[in-house]
């Protein structure tokens, strides 16, 4: 569905679910492992907000690279009969060490994934059987882990993402760069200085104003400035300063200091036809996935309304 199209039936005057009117401005979806681990609960969840999309990084506990074929295949029966529709395949590539070039103190992925830069090859490969498997055409990478001089690792980062690019475009899939704050490339201006040195139509953003004001950039309008018209999908969070020790943290959507209305508004005033993940990483004090995440939701919804 277009950004700004309206959800068939609303026009009429029918009443949906809440947020039914806002999810519909754009092509939204919820990562599921930020819901919940088992890959059901996560898609009923989504499917009560009458969501279009889904993003794909672990599957009941399993990173999706590791999941065994028998939970690939439940998970694609599941996302048939809730009616949703993969945005994209959460990979793990690329998140691990540059050779030569380790993070110190080094560091290891949260999602279940322990893979290494020998791996590459093989978590491509197998990156695009999956997209093809759950009828999408993306798949999400990263940019090593980042080091204290990003700019000395640049040039094999950006020769690596070549390559992989290369790769993707003869198997007709678009990889979407993250600007992770823990990797090489994690500001808008990173992210949008990559994209147009490598100039793939294999290679896209997946810009993250969430990680871009980790490492104390402006994301809106400094950082998305940079990547303008460069992305092909969206990461949806918000950061706030801890008032007792000062340090930066997850927030509830509208309960930070990005200014997601001006990003959204801006999104849509530009046209942005691509995709749109909620990725909570908020939590509660009581820890619930779940909840936390419909706090979230009901924060974008609101801002969304608004706009």
């Amino acid at each position: 569905m277009a950004a700004g199209a309206a959800w068939p039936g609303l026009a009429a005057g029918l009443q949906g679910p809440p947020g039914r009117h806002e999810a519909a401005l754009f092509k939204l979806g919820i990562i599921t492992d930020e819901i919940s681990q088992n890959v059901e609960q996560a898609l009923d969840f989504i499917s009560s907000y009458k969501l279009s999309f889904c993003e794909l990084r672990e599957l009941w506990g399993k990173n999706i690279m590791n999941a065994p074929e028998e939970r690939l295949e439940r998970a694609k029966a599941l996302i048939a009969k809730h009616r949703l529709q993969v945005s994209d395949i959460g990979s793990p590539v690329f998140k691990y060490n540059l050779p030569g070039m380790p993070a110190r103190p080094e560091k290891r992925d949260t999602f279940h994934a322990t893979f290494t830069d020998s791996d590459t090859q093989r978590l491509l490969e197998e990156s695009f059987r999956l997209a093809k498997f759950f009828s999408t055409d993306k798949v999400r990478i990263f940019s090593y882990w980042r080091v204290d001089d990003p700019e000395k690792a640049y040039p094999a980062v950006r020769d690596r993402l070549a390559k992989a690019a290369e790769l993707a475009a003869t198997n007709h899939i678009i990889l979407v760069l993250e600007n992770e704050h823990e990797c090489n490339i994690g500001t808008g201006k990173e992210l949008g200085r990559i994209l147009r040195d490598i100039n793939s139509p294999a290679l896209k953003g997946n810009w993250d104003p969430g990680n871009a004001a980790m490492l104390h950039e402006v994301p809106y309008p400094d950082g998305y400035n940079e990547v303008q018209g460069l992305a092909a999908h969206v990461h949806v969070k918000d950061v706030r300063k801890n008032a007792k020790t000062g340090k930066l943290e997850w927030a509830p959507i509208g309960g930070g200091f990005i200014d997601w209305r001006g990003q959204l508004k801006r999104l849509r005033a530009d046209g942005y036809d691509g995709t749109m993940s909620l990725e909570t990483h908020y939590r509660r004090s009581d820890g619930n996935a779940m909840e936390s995440t419909r706090e979230s939701l009901q924060g974008l919804f609101k801002i969304l309304k608004e706009i």
